[in-house]
């Protein structure tokens, strides 16, 4: 296949493929099913490596895709897949559901559960901003009254919606129990083919334009609707939400009183779909900081990440450190521990001048690409860690803007 077709399959861009030749593509299809078998046998064993390496070579990757121009993996999928090319579309989807449900965290349950019925409710609602829309769900407790509550936006990662994401970290639950507000904007497939928040882009990184506008504007319409407390307002997300919850702490400090980075990226890591993947893979290329005031911050990463490596986790705090503002100025104190029967882990605690925790991070011992501690109701999760769901929460309602 030439370049152009490469390109076009990419979740990154949002046109259509080619039409294939139906004769290759047949052929595609028919040996495929072979590799998507034996790929499937391998991964099941936990031979992930070799499973990779089976793919590789019959997809013609030899080299690391990052050599190819214009190319990136997005933010929620390994690199030995991105688009599922060389095996046929439908071959393509069926192999990446069985290597990504959880793909990098072997240990979680690859099918899905119902998610518990919460006695709150889960509406749907649409924010109009000056350039485009977005859908947007939110979770009102059954223990809303009208009285003044925090509010938590929750961005998902690429190819999960809205109502996925909720099911698989379990903020929802989170929320009944302690009575706050949950947003959860929902990207649209017309910004980005497999639904991913453009994190990357130098548009979409800046204040009062662009996705970050867009999230805000949700935000802003949840506080005039509903009674919040305008001085608990936090952002979160996972991998590419996570990137961008990172944008929206820097850009809007005055609207987010702190912010949950899970699987993410250090603010400004990226200005194109080529250095996205890089930074993905091995960090930012070069330090950048944050354009103004800093906001208390939390993260969560797990060590055997594989699409997002650990070393964006310690570049996000380095930024947050390293910023005028200087949010966290000394040395961390850090705390080892495991989840009953499940993940070690270990928590770095970050105080600031006047000795208040300003930034927490946690690190997961054999996590993957997975939300840690969260519900197989939903994709992307680990429930073998540490639950982010309720570490966010509490780091969260600790801290007032």
């Amino acid at each position: 296949m030439n370049l152009d077709s490469d390109e076009q399959n990419s979740p990154y861009t949002n046109q259509p493929s080619q039409q294939r030749n139906t004769e290759t593509e047949t052929h595609m299809n028919d040996d495929g099913q072979a590799n998507m078998a034996e790929a499937t046998r391998l991964t099941r064993a936990g031979r992930l490596a070799e499973a990779t390496a089976l793919l590789q070579r019959k997809l013609g990757k030899g080299q690391p895709p990052a050599t190819t121009p214009g190319r990136a993996v997005p933010a929620d999928r390994p690199a030995l897949m991105p688009a599922g090319r060389g095996l046929g579309r439908a071959t393509g989807e069926r192999l990446r559901e069985k290597l990504h449900r959880g793909g990098d965290v072997p240990a979680a349950k690859p099918t899905r559960t119902s998610s518990p019925a919460l006695p709150g409710t889960f509406t749907d609602a649409h924010h109009s901003g000056p350039t485009d829309t977005r859908r947007y769900k939110l979770y009102i407790p059954s223990g809303y009254t009208g009285s003044p509550r925090p509010l938590i936006v929750m961005l998902h990662g690429g190819t999960q919606s809205a109502d996925d994401f909720a099911a698989g970290t379990g903020m929802n639950a989170v929320a009944e129990r302690e009575t706050f507000l949950v947003a959860y904007p929902e990207q649209s497939t017309g910004a980005n083919a497999m639904k991913y928040w453009n994190w990357f882009r130098p548009v979409d990184q800046r204040r009062g334009g662009g996705e970050p506008a867009l999230i805000a504007g949700i935000t802003q319409e949840v506080l005039q609707t509903y009674a919040v407390d305008a001085g608990q307002v936090f952002v979160a997300g996972f991998s590419a939400g996570a990137a961008m919850a990172a944008v929206m702490a820097a850009t809007y400090p005055d609207l987010y009183a702190a912010a949950g980075v899970h699987s993410g990226l250090a603010y400004g890591s990226a200005q194109d779909v080529g250095s996205a993947f890089a930074a993905m893979k091995q960090g930012p290329s070069r330090p950048v900081r944050l354009p103004g005031a800093t906001v208390p911050l939390i993260v969560f990463h797990g060590d055997q990440d594989q699409t997002v490596a650990q070393v964006n986790a310690d570049r996000l705090v380095d930024q947050w450190r390293s910023s005028p503002a200087k949010t966290a100025t000394s040395a961390p104190t850090v705390r080892r521990d495991e989840t009953p029967g499940g993940r070690a882990y270990s928590q770095s605690i970050y105080s600031d001048a006047e000795g208040d925790v300003a930034m927490e991070q946690w690190i997961v011992h054999g996590g993957g690409h997975a939300w840690s501690g969260g519900s197989p109701a939903g994709s992307y999760t680990d429930p073998l860690g540490p639950d982010a769901s309720v570490e966010m929460a509490r780091f969260f309602q600790a801290h007032r803007r």
